[in-house]
């Protein structure tokens, strides 16, 4: 079974800046798509940022121009790249992965974005 695992995480001020990591344990699968969800307290998991094998990105409006996604030459690593960090961006990141019919999930990271 493939196994998504996060790190990066932590605390940052206002206006700083974290890298979100998320390796794969099976570093040739092809998968569909790969990407970030974020969950705060008391809200719905929402899409943060998607890469698919086409290389073809998603971002959530609200975090377009400060995010990027991308992934390692050998598509077994997915990064979130995360600027100008607000408040709003504190929550649980979770890396996420599809592959035909199968959706995996990493454990979360949390970001708390605070002063």
């Amino acid at each position: 079974q493939v196994q998504l695992v996060e790190s990066g995480g932590g605390l940052v001020q206002p206006g700083g800046s974290l890298r979100l990591s998320c390796a794969a344990s099976e570093s040739r699968m092809n998968f569909d798509t790969m990407g970030w969800y974020r969950q705060a307290p008391g809200k719905q998991r929402e899409l943060v940022a998607t890469l698919t094998s086409g290389e073809a990105t998603n971002y959530a409006d609200s975090v377009k121009g400060r995010f990027t996604i991308s992934r390692d030459n050998a598509k077994n690593t997915v990064t979130l790249q995360m600027n100008s960090l607000k408040p709003e961006d504190t929550a649980v990141y979770y890396c996420n992965a599809v592959v035909y019919i199968t959706t995996y999930w990493g454990q979360g990271t949390q970001v708390t974005v605070s002063s």
